[in-house]
């Protein structure tokens, strides 16, 4: 009988899964990106001023490792949004978070004849947030894929987001999450389209397929969102 490996510590893993969203989205032949103007995770994190908002799409447990509709790496943009949480509380600035709210009989689903298997049913442990996501009790909670009648992939789609964020006088918005080819996708062209200057954390966001996350990302460039 081999003995256990001990457990990696918490805040080891934190840094570990930082260290890979850094060195994936910015290699070390590119270090200008990290420091320049609305540029890189270290760059547009700075970058956020009054006027700004932080939208996180659908960090949810069924979206992550051991979920229902699992990402891979997707656990891996927690350590990452957790830092421009901190820097947006730090300013003042909007903490927006999406979450998919599914009805057990949603039409998306596999069963209805719908794309994907069940999950972030309402209500249920997968569709929690992340347990390591540190949202603050002010973060706007924006509902979604609740309706019995379609499906609702952007943060913007029916829910009042836009007018809300207006009203707020943002004018600039800095997004994440999960999936980049789906969810994070409809809500960047979304924002785009309400007159928001888009910009998206790339480190933060994980693709359901690596094909697909570079079609959306060709897309989401082609609206005119500015990829970090």
């Amino acid at each position: 009988m081999n003995a256990k490996e001990p457990r990696q510590p918490k805040d080891d893993r934190e840094q570990e899964l930082l260290d890979e969203a850094l060195a994936e989205s910015f290699p070390a032949s590119d270090p200008a990106s990290l420091v320049g103007p609305g540029g890189g995770i270290s760059g547009a994190e700075e970058a956020m001023q009054p006027g700004d908002a932080l939208i996180i799409v659908d960090v949810q447990r069924d979206f992550c490792p051991g979920g229902a509709l699992p990402i891979e790496n997707g656990d891996a943009v927690v350590p990452v949004l957790n830092r421009w949480i901190e820097k947006a509380q730090r300013l003042g600035i909007p903490i927006v978070a999406s979450r998919d709210w599914h009805p057990g009989d949603h039409l998306s689903f596999k069963p209805r004849g719908g794309e994907w298997p069940v999950h972030c049913v309402a209500e249920t442990k997968g569709a929690e947030f992340h347990p390591d996501l540190k949202l603050p009790t002010e973060t706007l909670i924006v509902t979604k894929g609740d309706r019995a009648d379609r499906d609702q992939y952007s943060a913007f789609d029916a829910t009042g987001l836009a007018e809300e964020l207006h009203r707020l006088g943002v004018k600039r918005v800095f997004i994440g999450g999960l999936a980049e080819d789906v969810c994070v996708r409809a809500t960047a062209l979304d924002a785009a389209a309400a007159s928001f200057s888009t910009h998206l954390v790339a480190g933060a966001t994980k693709p359901v397929t690596a094909e697909g996350g570079k079609k959306a990302l060709a897309e989401m460039r082609n609206a005119g969102v500015v990829v970090d």
